[in-house]
């Protein structure tokens, strides 16, 4: 790590320029320890513990003021997560807040899984933060914050600075309705341009801290998704003039770097990297703000924070007991070992979760997705830990009404996964890997037979389509079970959609799954390879 250094200039002895350090997580998820929760003892290169004494160092060695802020999707994300929030009596938020509060964030801002718990979660939570949680676009219906507001002003050495929270406004189009009720999400850009203007009158600097992250390519300025206003970062600085700096989220990445001259953070998930962002500020300049620069900084080799950890043992130790709860057995092979195979030959595991989905919603043709390369499959003994790492978004369950020709379109978005390089191999499609990894947006189904063959061009590559012996038409009617996220579109697919939801299972799968073990103590793996990917 290469650290900036700005010069001091004095006049009559007063200190006329210095550095405001910007530090940032973002995307933590609740992995507050190094693991990934597959099992015990783990020490991989991330976590909000490595995170935290990364923090406290930078905090050391500045050169002047600092301001330390998170950028959203704290409450949900991983086991610890679903814990506090479903197992543990009464549902403890504060318990995970616990660390946040002892690093001593200035700020936070709300992201889109916050509310995946729940309004009255939320809340909890918010009240649980010895810091403001910020988010301008996202108001009640008396139209104030739901937060504790849209921004925050701090005085560093005489030096007004406002920290303003936006979060993404496409929130609605995954989250139960239940979760959001009377919740009004105003469009990002907006917003943005009102803050901003009003601030400029009232301080110095403005930084912006945003759960959302870049419709476009930050060279090019091509787009790398559907302008849809999920992400809007972009167009935010290219549209908003006088913001001094960004932090982004939302979509994982690992980002320093400077978009029209003004420093850009996005610093990944988990916790594996701090975002760090160094402003020269001089006070005797009409725009104070006269150099910039951005930098990630990896946590991976960093020693847990010690404090914090003692503060948290009993949480994660109460996380792991719970994980290892007993809740069924398998005669047969339901292991994972090679994910990239289990997407192209159907695995005892996928056709396992088609079942308990299928079961759940009296259905008899169901998608999923295989969704991180993190997943392991089955031992022979199942426990709660190879439900909830297997199975990682509390995704609840809808039954649509879709057609044929529905079901053909969702299955030609799924074959643009794949792709065939120079050398003739089948492989993932890179827009799946970068500038996020996306596996979850490749769908398997169950209760059909279908064929896709990646040699086609995208858009035919669907050329077997079958259901109980016939050819699927495409004004045949079907019922079809999906995760919620799905459902309404999410992940570009388009022909799916609240309005063609015709009944909810709103258990989430982690609950539905551990349900079917409960009937079903001993479970056979089994393949009926209803699928084939061919080239």
């Amino acid at each position: 790590m290469v650290k900036s250094t700005v010069s001091k200039s004095f006049v009559g002895g007063e200190i006329l320029t210095f550095n405001l350090t910007i530090l940032s997580t973002s995307d933590v998820h609740g992995f507050v320890y190094p693991t990934n929760f597959v099992k015990r003892h783990l020490n991989l290169p991330f976590g909000l513990l490595k995170a935290a004494q990364v923090i406290e160092n930078e905090r050391k060695n500045a050169t002047g003021p600092v301001l330390t802020v998170d950028a959203g999707d704290v409450l949900e994300g991983s086991p610890l997560t679903e814990y506090l929030a479903k197992f543990s009596t009464p549902p403890a938020p504060q318990r995970l807040l616990r660390a946040y509060n002892a690093i001593g964030y200035d700020v936070g801002v709300l992201g889109n899984h916050e509310f995946n718990y729940g309004l009255d979660y939320l809340k909890k939570a918010i009240k649980s933060t010895d810091y403001p949680v910020l988010s301008a676009n996202i108001l009640d219906q008396q139209k104030n914050s739901i937060a504790n507001g849209a921004y925050r002003i701090f005085d560093k050495q005489g030096v007004r600075i406002a920290v303003l929270g936006l979060t993404t406004a496409y929130i609605p189009f995954w989250e139960d309705p239940v979760h959001i009720k009377g919740l009004q999400f105003k469009k990002v850009l907006k917003t943005a341009r009102h803050y901003v203007e009003e601030l400029r009158k009232k301080v110095d600097v403005i930084i912006v801290v945003y759960h959302g992250g870049f419709e476009r390519d930050l060279k090019s300025g091509q787009e790398t998704e559907s302008l849809r206003g999920e992400n809007v970062g972009y167009e935010l600085l290219k549209t908003v003039k006088g913001i001094d700096a960004l932090v982004s989220a939302h979509q994982h990445r690992l980002i320093a770097t400077k978009l029209f001259g003004i420093p850009v953070v996005q610093a990944g998930h988990r916790g594996a990297v701090v975002g760090k962002i160094t402003l020269k500020i001089d006070p005797q300049q009409k725009h104070m703000v006269v150099g910039a620069s951005s930098e990630l900084i990896s946590t991976g080799k960093s020693p847990l924070h010690k404090k914090i950890k003692a503060i948290m043992t009993d949480v994660e130790s109460d996380t792991q007991s719970w994980l290892d709860q007993p809740l069924g057995k398998v005669q047969g092979d339901m292991k994972i070992t090679d994910p990239f195979k289990a997407r192209v030959e159907e695995s005892a595991f996928i056709e396992f979760i088609q079942k308990v989905q299928m079961a759940a919603t009296g259905t008899s043709i169901s998608a999923t997705a295989l969704f991180n390369n993190e997943a392991t499959g089955f031992d022979e003994q199942i426990t709660m830990r190879e439900v909830v790492t297997n199975y990682v978004y509390p995704n609840s369950l809808a039954v649509l009404r879709v057609s044929g020709a529905d079901l053909r379109a969702a299955l030609e978005v799924s074959a643009k996964y794949f792709m065939i390089n120079q050398q003739g191999k089948l492989i993932v499609n890179p827009r799946y890997l970068s500038p996020k990894k996306r596996h979850y947006n490749y769908d398997m189904y169950e209760g059909i037979d279908y064929t896709l063959d990646i040699s086609k061009p995208v858009g035919k590559r669907v050329v077997r389509l079958m259901n109980k012996g016939h050819v699927i038409a495409p004004n045949d009617s079907f019922e079809i079970v999906l995760n919620k996220y799905r459902a309404v579109g999410g992940g570009h697919y388009p022909m799916f959609s609240e309005g063609k939801i015709i009944r909810e299972n709103t258990e989430a799968m982690s609950e539905l799954i551990a349900d079917y073990l409960q009937k079903h103590p001993v479970i056979t793996a089994s393949v009926n390879s209803n699928f084939k990917i061919i080239k």
